[in-house]
């Protein structure tokens, strides 16, 4: 069962994202908050697998809120947060990336849309708005200072480089398996032992390290 916290000042919306969660199978939603820090307080007790999150909230930051919950430092549980936003370019939505946020979905979004998103986040999969994800991506590069050319050496093998840096391009495992001309297998697995050598849990906070570190170029995303 996949346990789902709500983060929203909007009582009607929670009860709207309640409602479609609740319909799917195989998740649970255990708890709502309409403000950020009530949100950290909940993440702590409550233990979810995922967090949706309005980052634009009167009561409380959500992008603090973000920040807090994802970075582990009291040693409790780590939810992947669902960033959920009115707007798909939103200022927010760079800086909840930056905190450690492993999906973005806009508020209008399909039902099958965001429970599919939730279920993407609890295995591990960070996900972007499909309408918008290339968008993100430019404009997040675009804000990210690029790295020294003579940045200490990366952990990863060259094979996974070449895959980091399609991916913070934007392309799906089968475009970037097309690109390099392998198996859609082989991308998952090259990713998958890229994200443990970094140190990061789903494909979104992949391209934020590339950037990050100088690895992917910015001048390659439009």
């Amino acid at each position: 069962m996949i346990r789902v916290l709500l983060v929203d000042d909007q009582a009607v919306v929670r009860a709207g994202f309640r409602m479609f969660l609740d319909l799917a199978d195989g998740i649970e939603v255990v708890g709502e908050a309409a403000d950020g820090p009530e949100a950290v307080r909940l993440a702590r007790r409550l233990a979810p697998d995922v967090v949706c999150m309005d980052v634009r909230m009167p009561g409380g930051n959500g992008l603090v809120a973000t920040r807090e919950i994802t970075s582990g430092a009291d040693g409790t549980h780590v939810p992947a947060v669902l960033v959920v936003t009115t707007f798909d370019l939103d200022e927010y939505v760079f800086g909840a990336l930056e905190a450690g946020a492993s999906g973005f979905v806009l508020k209008d979004t399909d039902p099958d849309d965001l429970v599919d998103a939730v279920r993407r986040l609890a295995a591990g999969h960070g996900m972007v708005d499909h309408t918008v994800t290339r968008r993100v991506i430019t404009e997040f590069a675009r804000r990210q200072p690029v790295g020294p050319v003579d940045a200490p050496e990366s952990p990863l093998t060259p094979r996974e480089l070449d895959i980091v840096r399609l991916l913070a391009r934007g392309l799906s495992n089968a475009e970037i398996a097309e690109e390099l001309v392998v198996e859609t297998t082989t991308v998952k697995s090259h990713l998958g032992r890229a994200m443990a050598k970094i140190g990061v849990r789903d494909r979104l906070q992949v391209v934020v390290w590339a950037y990050r570190s100088g690895i992917a170029d910015p001048g390659r995303n439009a």
